[in-house]
C-alpha cells in the first residue's frame, strides 16, 4: 500500500478543527502518523495565525479517490472555496505525496511544491519523515529541512494534546 503524506491546517477554531479532521481522516483511511503541530502566521494575506501538521496513512485509495475524500472532509467541516488562494479556513487538508509517485492529480502536481516552499509543511513533514526521500530531488526530508531558508514567518511547536481530546 503506498504511504501518502498530508498538510494540515487551520485558523479558524483551531483546535476543533484539525481534532475533528484528524478523527475524520483516522474513520476513513485508518491509523495515522502524525507529526507535531505548529502554530504560524498566516502566509500570504493577513489574518490569524494557523495551526499545522502532518499526518501519514498507507492507503489503497488512487490519488483521484483521496482528493474527492479529502475535499468532502472539508466541505463538511465547514470550507468554502472562493476565488482567493490564500485566505482564512476552517481547515485546509492536501495530499502533498503519493507513495513515491510523480504523477498530476487533479490539477496538482504529485509531490506537492509546499513541500519545499513552505516551512509550515516542510518542518513538521522532516520531524515525522526525516529519512523518507523525496522523489523529485532524491534527498531526504531532513536534508531538505536543513538547507531551507525559511522567509521571516513566525512558526513554534505547541502541545497536540487537543488531538487525544473529544472534539
Amino acid at each position: 500500500m503506498p504511504q501518502i503524506w498530508l498538510s494540515l491546517g487551520s485558523n479558524q477554531q483551531r483546535k476543533r478543527h484539525l481534532c475533528m479532521a484528524m478523527r475524520r481522516l483516522g474513520e476513513l483511511l485508518g491509523e495515522a502518523q502524525v507529526s507535531p503541530v505548529y502554530e504560524s502566521t498566516a502566509e500570504g494575506f493577513s489574518g490569524p495565525d494557523f495551526y499545522n501538521l502532518i499526518a501519514g496513512f498507507e492507503t489503497e485509495q488512487s490519488p483521484e479517490e483521496l482528493i474527492t475524500l479529502l475535499y468532502r472532509v472539508e466541505d463538511d467541516l465547514g470550507r468554502m472555496r472562493g476565488e482567493h488562494k490564500f485566505s482564512s479556513r476552517s481547515i485546509d487538508i492536501d495530499l502533498l505525496t503519493y507513495g513515491n509517485q510523480i504523477i498530476s492529480v487533479s490539477g496538482k502536481q504529485l509531490p506537492r511544491e509546499d513541500i519545499l516552499g513552505y516551512a509550515f509543511v516542510l518542518k513538521p513533514l522532516a520531524d515525522i519523515a526525516a529519512s523518507q526521500i523525496h522523489p523529485l530531488t532524491a534527498k531526504s526530508y531532513l536534508q531538505h529541512w536543513q538547507e531551507f531558508t525559511p522567509k521571516l514567518q513566525h512558526m513554534r511547536e505547541v502541545s497536540s494534546d487537543f488531538l487525544d481530546n473529544d472534539c
